[in-house]
């Protein structure tokens, strides 16, 4: 038995959506090429056609779409000229404007993304434009019926000296009428035309007093239209120009149209190019409207819709469904009250699943996925044949009996109110029996029922799958939605309740249903009970869900102020930081000033005096800077006293930063001790330092035996620092010595020697006076937080 499957399209309504589309399309042959779409049942062929409409989708997302209103076919016009025919004025104008419209798609397409390949740039690469021939047909069409007068040299000349003759005509004929001695013979002062001759109106009575010659008559034989004898020569030269006129438009035309015939491979080619792509962007342009989606593809016969949306009812009405077939169950059983949405439901899926299959996008959520079936069967609506006198029932198993013999592992069947319009005993046994033939086929199937014994089928098979259409009882009023795993049921009862019939009816009714199937019932009942629960459940739980996505992005949000306050509390504090490396700078270039003041003065009287000035100026200068290098915020605690004088070794708390230090070096002098904690070495204020008092030990230190002259290395000064800034080169190299013979007697293994940066001279000399140096073993220039290039590093031996 052969399968029609534009039978079964229609009956899915694939028809009225393929007028959709044909709405879409801007040129006639697209229209009707929209008209004539079948589904491809072929999987890389769908693909390929769902890639196209993509393509095509994503163009006119970015640029919007090509134009192609205004193109006819113009293959059958060019094949006419080919075969050596003479082309009309409207022929050739059509050529032009097609030609034009293939050559602003091909612009469009080379001046939108051509850097980003699709799989549609076949059909824009293969449209050939004829820019020379566009031009020559529209420099020489005036309108559809009308040439140029510059169509060529010799018709502009042809119609100027028309031009010229209809003029002395006109004012030959203007004094017969206007005064001339014959205008009394006219019946009305006018001039006028007959067969292509200018004439005038003469009263018949007069005929023989008006020389001419005539060419007409009015109706009543009053008056004659003469044509005047001083005219007719000026008429018959005007006559043979418009036949030269017509010979040499004639002529133009036979040159266009040889022209339009050599181009005829290119405009086959063209043409069906300009259609496909209309079609495509057609398909396109229907998607948007339709907020549709391309689906995923597979050819497994699994088809997953996702708030999938009838493309025939008004958007603002449907209700979308969501439901699976193919993945879990391979059969879905529908069941609810009449008008419920039942026959809507297995609609939509098979006519999306036809539209995918056309290369159209589907009104439905992303993550949707669509089989490619080898047949779609359906049995929708009554059918009853009054030509072969067939009932209800019959026709439906005439439908039914054809699906059963078409059917293979790869179909999609579906099936409403299966096995109605009979007995419903007889009526349940052939639907239970067909469902079960077409589930051994492995063919996938929804199908609708009102019968009892179908949903019990569906709750006792495997991958068979019920599915009701929710009904409020409350307002008696269907809510169209797809409830899939929850038979249905007829609501017969509840309804009637609720339309006033009397509870002794309906419970007398009750009596009447067998007891296996009020106990169905029951369990329906009870499972739309817990649905309901578990629904309001899902709704409170959603709220929570939603509540905390709030306050998450509250959450957020917070932390994001907190991160911008503390960009923007770096950022001051950076602006901070520059303001007092401004200050220290202007101190440092002010202490510089001072000191070459006092060079310009220098003399050998007062030598001494201003040495002593400059050491002066330099101390209290670097003592400046200091403060205002001194980025920390002194925090306030009169209430501490150091229970002891601080020595060298002590470990302290740094009030200010809350860190753990070790003494290094005192300078009792400024109130200062150096200090060492961790990679931070630093100068602090000794009122700023709390004291971290360690247990006293038992034993004693030996005593130490006393060199006179020499102090012991307990007694002597441990400083790993010396600080020669402000001094010049001789009196650095003075008190390094000094330093150096101090350090070696400590047994400080290694030093710094903060030289500043300045000109450089004291650092070199510093440096070269180490690399000579006997107990100096290695040196180098401090890193960042030890001074950097300010100060040297050098290690004993």
């Amino acid at each position: 038995m052969e399968y029609n499957a534009e039978k079964h399209s229609n009956v899915l309504e694939l028809d009225k959506v393929l007028a959709l589309l044909s709405n879409e399309a801007t040129m006639p042959d697209v229209a009707q090429m929209a008209l004539k779409v079948v589904p491809s049942f072929n999987f890389h062929e769908v693909q390929r056609l769902q890639n196209q409409t993509r393509a095509a989708y994503d163009l006119m997302g970015k640029f919007a779409a090509p134009t192609f209103s205004g193109a006819v076919n113009f293959v059958p016009l060019i094949k006419k000229a080919e075969l050596g025919s003479c082309l009309t004025i409207k022929e050739l104008l059509d050529i032009a404007k097609t030609l034009k419209i293939i050559r602003t798609v091909k612009t469009w397409r080379k001046e939108n993304g051509a850097d980003d390949s699709t799989c549609i740039d076949e059909f824009f690469e293969v449209l050939t434009p004829n820019k020379f021939l566009e031009d020559k047909i529209f420099t020489a069409i005036k309108n559809e019926t009308e040439l140029n007068d510059n169509a060529s040299l010799k018709l502009a000349a042809l119609r100027r000296k028309m031009i010229n003759s209809a003029q002395s005509i006109r004012e030959k004929l203007e004094k017969i009428v206007r005064g001339g001695e014959r205008s009394k013979f006219l019946q009305d002062a006018i001039i006028t035309q007959r067969d292509g001759r200018f004439v005038v109106p003469v009263k018949a009575e007069f005929k023989g007093e008006f020389p001419g010659i005539v060419h007409d008559t009015s109706g009543s034989g009053s008056t004659l239209f003469i044509e005047p004898m001083a005219v007719v020569e000026v008429n018959n030269e005007l006559r043979v120009l418009e036949n030269e006129e017509r010979e040499e438009v004639q002529r133009i035309l036979f040159e266009l149209s040889a022209d339009a015939a050599s181009i005829y491979e290119s405009a086959v080619v063209s043409f069906t190019a300009l259609v496909n792509l209309g079609l495509i962007f057609s398909k396109a342009s229907l998607g948007y409207k339709m907020r549709g989606v391309t689906p995923r593809l597979n050819s497994e016969g699994r088809v997953i819709l996702k708030n999938a949306r009838h493309p025939l009812i008004d958007a603002k009405k449907v209700v979308p469904i969501s439901l699976s077939l193919g993945a879990h169950y391979d059969s879905l059983i529908i069941t609810g009250p009449n008008t419920g949405g039942k026959t809507v439901s297995i609609k939509t899926l098979g006519l999306l699943t036809l539209m995918a299959m056309c290369g159209l996008m589907i009104p439905a959520d992303f993550d949707s996925e669509i089989a490619v079936f080898d047949r779609i069967l359906s049995d929708i609506g009554d059918e009853q044949s009054i030509e072969q006198s067939l009932s209800t029932f019959s026709s439906h198993m005439v439908n039914l009996v054809s699906i059963l013999k078409l059917t293979t592992n790869n179909s999609l069947v579906l099936l409403d109110e299966v096995g109605a319009g009979t007995d419903p005993i007889e009526g349940a046994a052939l639907a239970k029996a067909i469902l079960i033939e077409l589930k051994n086929k492995g063919a996938k199937t929804v199908a609708t029922t009102h019968y009892a014994e179908l949903k019990a089928y569906a709750l006792q098979s495997d991958r068979v799958e019920n599915a009701s259409c929710e009904f409020s009882v409350a307002d008696l009023k269907p809510t169209y939605r797809l409830l899939i795993g929850v038979p249905g049921s007829s609501n017969a009862f509840a309804i009637s309740k609720r339309l006033g019939l009397s509870a002794e009816i309906i419970e007398n009714a009750k009596t009447h249903i067998s007891e296996e199937n009020r106990k169905f019932d029951e369990v329906i009942a009870s499972l739309e009970k817990l649905r309901l629960e578990a629904e309001k459940e899902k709704s409170n739980v959603l709220r929570l869900k939603d509540e905390l996505q709030k306050e998450k992005e509250k959450s957020r949000k917070i932390l994001a102020d907190l991160e911008l306050q503390s960009q923007k509390s770096t950022e001051e504090l950076s602006v901070k930081s520059q303001r007092i490396l401004d200050q220290a700078r202007a101190k440092a270039n002010a202490m510089l000033n001072e000191l070459e003041e006092a060079k310009k003065s220098f003399s050998s009287n007062n030598a001494s005096e201003l040495l002593r000035r400059a050491k002066s100026a330099v101390k209290t200068g670097i003592s400046d800077i200091e403060k205002i290098s001194d980025p920390v915020v002194k925090k306030s605690d009169d209430a501490y006293t150091l229970p002891r004088k601080l020595i060298v070794g002590d470990d302290v708390i740094i009030f200010d930063l809350g860190k753990t230090a070790s003494i290094v070096n005192i300078d009792e002098q400024k109130g200062k001790a150096y200090v060492t904690a961790g990679n931070m070495n630093l100068w602090a204020d000794i009122k700023n330092l709390r004291l971290i008092e360690k247990k006293k030990e038992n034993l004693k230190a030996p005593k130490q035996k006393k060199v006179s002259g020499v102090a012991s290395r307990l007694e002597r000064n441990a400083a790993t620092e010396l600080d020669i800034r402000g001094m010049n080169v001789e009196e650095g190299i003075i008190e390094l010595d000094r330093y150096i013979d101090n350090a070696v007697m400590s047994g400080v293994p290694s030093f710094s020697i903060i030289h500043g940066k300045g000109t450089g001279v004291l650092r070199k000399a510093v440096q070269e006076h180490l690399r000579h140096h006997k107990n100096i073993k290695s040196f180098r220039l401090g890193v960042f937080g030890e001074g950097e290039s300010g100060v040297t590093i050098a290690e004993l031996k």
